[in-house]
Parts: C-alpha cells; structure tokens; sequence
C-alpha cells in the first residue's frame, strides 16, 4: 500500500505551484506552471492585464483552470500516485474574485472526465478576467465604503482594514455600479446555503476540485472589506453600501480549517484520487504563509525583501488606519497581523551605496562601529510613498529633536536600520501586538520581589517558604507565557549585523528561516491539520517533524531599557513627517 501523503497548491499571481509531503513532512513532489511562459496564449506580462488607465489589473479566470489541468497531466506523465493523497488544500492570492455564471454549478458538479476541465468550464464564468490584488481603480468606492459605515477607523474596526482598492468588496461594488447586467447575471442562493456565486481565487480553486462552489474561509474572507472579523460574519452594512442581494452570492463564510467534502469524482476518474481524498478549506497566499512559516503564539514574522512585510500573531488585536487586521488561518479563536512597509531593500540598497561605497561588509562595520541607540540621532527614509505610514522624504533629527539635512556616514546607516525596525515594533503594537522580551515580567506579578532581596529581610521558615512558592510560579509563568520570538526572512536576513539590531529593538532573539514556497508548504500542512483540527489537535502538533528555525542573534543586555526612550520619541516624531493625502484608499 501507498504511503499517504498530502498536497498543498498555491494559487498566485505569477504561477502554479504545488508541493506533496509525506506523513514526516518531507517535500515528495514539487512542481509549478508559469503563466507567462507555459501559457503564452493567454499574454499575460507578470500573470496579469495591466489594462490602458495602469490601475485596472486583471487575470484571465481559465489560464488558471488550464494551469491546473496542465500541472495535474505533468503529475500523472511524471507517475506520481494520486490514490495515496489522503488530503488536499491550497492558497491563492488575496483579495481577487471570480464571477460565477447562472447554471455554472451543474457543469462544475459534472464535468467530464474525458475532458481537461478548461474546456467544460469555458462558458462559466460572467466576469472573464478576474479584478486582482494590484488593482487600484476603485477610489471612489473605498471613498463610499468608509462613508456609508462611518468612516475609515469604524470600518477598520469591523472589518479588520479601512477600506482599500484592492479589496474584494470595493472591486465587487465597481462591477455592480459599471456593470449591473454582469453583476445580476451571478446567481442567488437562499442565504445560509453552502454554496456562492463569487468566490474569491482561494475559494475558486477549491471548488475545482470539489466539484461545487466552495465556502470562503475566514482568514481570506477577512481581506474583503465585508467581514464582522470578531462575530465572523458578513457586515450587513457593508454589504448594502457595495452592491445588492450580495450575502446570497457569497454564501456563509467557514471556520479555515474545514474540511469542506470529498474531491470531485472527475479526479478520482481522470487521474485516479482516492474518493475518499478530503479538499480542506483554502485560504488566502498570506494566510497560508503564516501556517508554512509555522508562526506561533508570540511569534513575529518579518520578511526582508522589496518591502518588508510583518506577519503577527495576535491574541486582543486593535484594527487601525494602517495594516489589516486577518482572522487567524489556524487558530480561530485568534488573530494574524499584516503590515506592508514599501521602503525595504531599496531603501537599504541605496543608503549602501551612498554611504558604504556598495558593499555590505563596509554597511556592516559602520553598524559596529556605532553605538547602539545612535547617540539619540533618528532618521525616517523614504524615497517612495511609504504605506506604514504615510510619508514621504528623508528626515533626520538630532538628540535634541531638531531637524537637521544630514549625518555621517555611519550614524546615517544606524539611523536608517534603527529607524526601520522601530517603526515595525511601534506599528506592531499599535494592532495589539504585545513584545514579551527575554526580562519582561507582567505587571500585575511582583517584579520588585526577588528571591535575593527577599532572603535579605527575611529569615523565617514562613518566609523562606513564600520565597519558593513565588519563585516556582514565576518559573511556571516564564514556561507558560510566550515570549516574543522573531522569525526572520528575505535577503538582509542574511545579514547578522542587520539581525543583531533587529534583535535589539525588539529585545527578542531572532531565528531565521527558509521559506521558499511557504504558501504551497503551509498549504500542505493545512491539509494534514484539517483532518484533525476538530479532535483540539493545534498546527503546531501537527507540524513537531519539520526543521526547527535557526536562532541567529539574542538581545543585548540592557537593549531595552535604552530602546523604549527612543521608541517614544521615534513615534512622535513620526506624527511630524506624515504626509497629508488627498484619498483614504491606498493600494499596497
């Protein structure tokens, strides 16, 4: 017999990805589609339409289709064996929705297996090119959005975002108001059915292989600008302001962990799946990510790339005008954190070659050769809009908080990574995140007693005896609680200087990880946790086998207590360089 194993794709915007692992979580099988040079017939540039106005951004809905059926015959030719697949699920990118036709769930339900599944879906989809992530047309309809529910941070407070261009519902309310006829062309279902006619790219594509239109997850339905993320349910009021008769089009949204049915019998006849193979819930590429990277409690994830992007664990979150605000993919009780900061690896690029002559080494030793906390020297630097927050320029501040047009080389180097990774922690805590650093005691535990200082006054048993009792409890409290861990990632992860910094600031140790792939990866694991999420088993039980992250620096002593000063004054500094925008709805 077959050992079982799992498959974990990845639906994004320039491919096709999917891994299978094993019941140790070794990687099996990999193997992608590119759109762009395996589908050249579609002519896409990037996977995408950038459309006359350069802010329409679109996908065709049946390269995806023909990817999968291009990656499922590239599966089979290789002899993989697709009866050993107990269970399946998958990502795809966030926010992009597709339209589904009137009548399109009995050609879905029986397709036939005779057939690549593209050519029996060809004439089901209302809307042939799906609005996308980069799409960043709908200005008017965020403007709406934020008005008709009392304003952006009420918005932001029910749904987790103010509302953006990208999102779901604002893409969903511009088809509706330029084309009702498309819109009205999606069919109704009676509301609390477990099925939809607009589905997002993650739902899309489970319902491929399910076979019937596919419930949206609560971790990608919370990207939507539509979903109540503390009740988990659609916002009436958001619903009205979008477009009409929308909650019988999406349905009611599912815990992210569901197993939604047994896969299509046009897989098991085509390609020779089990029956008894289980599709789980697929979710948004961001959400999985998160469940690849293995976050836990506590956990902060910061990739180091183009952008830097954090992903947060979050227990009590406090939505606000900037970053989103997601339901947790694998924990439903909790939450996740996105923050996006546009000004990342270019921004340390170039400071690299004005300042450290292009060479990384030279960029390292100038942060050695400076003192941690820069001598109270801050910086903010960006050279493009930034998002976290909205600002615009380089600044620079003295000790003394005046504004000054340059530093030297090497304060300007500490200013710029100092100054980066301080207003992730800041923004971080302003969504509810809470540090829990290597010496940090909660308040309400009595971090004034020692047992040291303790034994000095105290001499009887009575007292001796307290002493223990406490220091157990604290000893138990320090296990129980989690503390802050940093999963870093991207290129500067490279980089311990950088890490070191990092590290500091956020009086954290910092791991680093590979996440090659991490949608597809988390996807998989999301596989094998969906089939016994219900019995109370978490992710992380799931997932004891995998490599463990690699510690790369800890805190300096004392980082602390000379970064929470400059943490304050950083953040109100920051009030003075904001910039003033016209419109509430960036894109990302």
């Amino acid at each position: 017999m077959a050992a079982p194993c799992y498959l974990g794709w990845d639906f994004s915007t320039q491919q096709l990805k999917v891994i299978a692992i094993d019941e140790q979580l070794r990687v099996v099988y990999e193997d992608n589609v590119h759109f762009d040079k395996d589908l050249p017939e579609f002519k896409t540039q990037g996977g995408v339409y950038i459309h006359s106005d350069r802010l329409t951004v679109t996908s065709p809905v049946l390269m995806w289709v023909k990817a999968l059926d291009m990656i499922l015959e590239k599966m089979k030719s290789s002899g993989f064996n697709f009866s050993q697949v107990r269970a399946l699920s998958g990502a795809g990118q966030q926010h992009g929705s597709v339209y589904w036709k009137k009548g399109s769930i009995q050609i879905l339900k029986n397709a036939s297996s005779k057939l690549p599944l593209h050519q029996s879906l060809k004439a089901c989809f209302s809307v042939s090119n799906s609005p996308i992530w980069m799409d960043s047309s709908t200005a008017s309809q965020c403007s709406a959005l934020e008005k008709a529910v009392g304003g952006a941070q009420h918005l932001a407070s029910v749904t987790g975002s103010r509302a953006y261009e990208r999102f779901t519902g604002n893409q969903i309310a511009k088809i509706y108001s330029q084309n009702p006829e498309v819109y009205m062309q999606t069919e109704l279902v009676p509301t609390g059915a477990p099925q939809k006619r607009i589905s997002l790219v993650s739902s899309f594509a489970a319902s491929l292989f399910l076979g019937a239109y596919a419930p949206i997850d609560y971790s990608d339905g919370s990207g939507m600008n539509l979903l109540q993320i503390w009740e988990k349910v659609w916002s009436v009021s958001c619903l009205n302001a979008c477009a009409p008769g929308l909650e019988e089009k999406l349905g009611c949204p599912v815990p992210s962990h569901s197993v939604l049915g047994p896969i299509s019998p046009y897989y098991s006849q085509r390609y020779g799946f089990s029956p008894d193979c289980k599709i789980v819930a697929f979710t948004g590429d961001n959400p999985a990510s998160l469940a690849g990277m293995r976050l836990q409690e506590g956990d902060i994830a910061i990739s180091l790339g183009t952008s830097d992007t954090l992903f947060l664990w979050i227990q009590e979150p406090t939505p606000a005008l900037e970053g989103h605000i997601l339901c947790n993919p694998v924990d439903s009780q909790t939450y996740m954190a996105l923050l996006c900061f546009k000004n990342g690896s270019l921004m340390r690029e170039r400071i690299r070659d004005d300042c450290a002559s292009g060479s990384w080494d030279e960029f390292s030793k100038a942060l050695s050769s400076t003192v941690a906390g820069n001598n109270g020297n801050l910086g903010f630097y960006f050279d493009v809009m930034e998002i976290t927050p909205e600002a615009v320029g380089i600044h620079r501040f003295n000790r003394d908080n005046q504004k000054v047009s340059d530093f030297p080389k090497e304060v300007e180097i500490r200013a710029l990574i100092e100054g980066q990774f301080m207003a992730k922690r800041i923004h971080a805590e302003k969504l509810g995140y809470k540090v829990k650093g290597k010496l940090e005691v909660q308040r309400e535990s009595p971090d004034h007693l020692t047992p040291t200082s303790l034994f000095s006054l105290l001499g009887s048993v009575v007292q001796i005896f307290t002493i223990c009792t406490f220091s157990l409890i604290y000893m138990l409290y320090c296990i129980a609680v989690p503390r802050t861990r940093i999963l870093a990632t991207g290129g500067a992860s490279h980089n311990k200087k950088i890490l070191q910094v990092l590290s500091d600031v956020f009086n954290a140790p910092v791991y680093t990880i590979d996440t090659a792939n991490s949608a597809c990866l988390g996807s998989a694991y999301r596989a094998i946790h969906g089939l016994v999420a219900e019995m109370n088993v978490s992710l992380a039980d799931v997932v004891k086998l995998a490599p463990e992250p690699r510690l790369a620096v800890t805190p300096t002593t004392g980082a602390e207590e000379l970064y929470r000063p400059l943490l304050k004054r950083y953040a109100a500094l920051e009030q003075k360089v904001i910039y003033n925008p016209t419109s509430s709805c960036l894109a990302k």
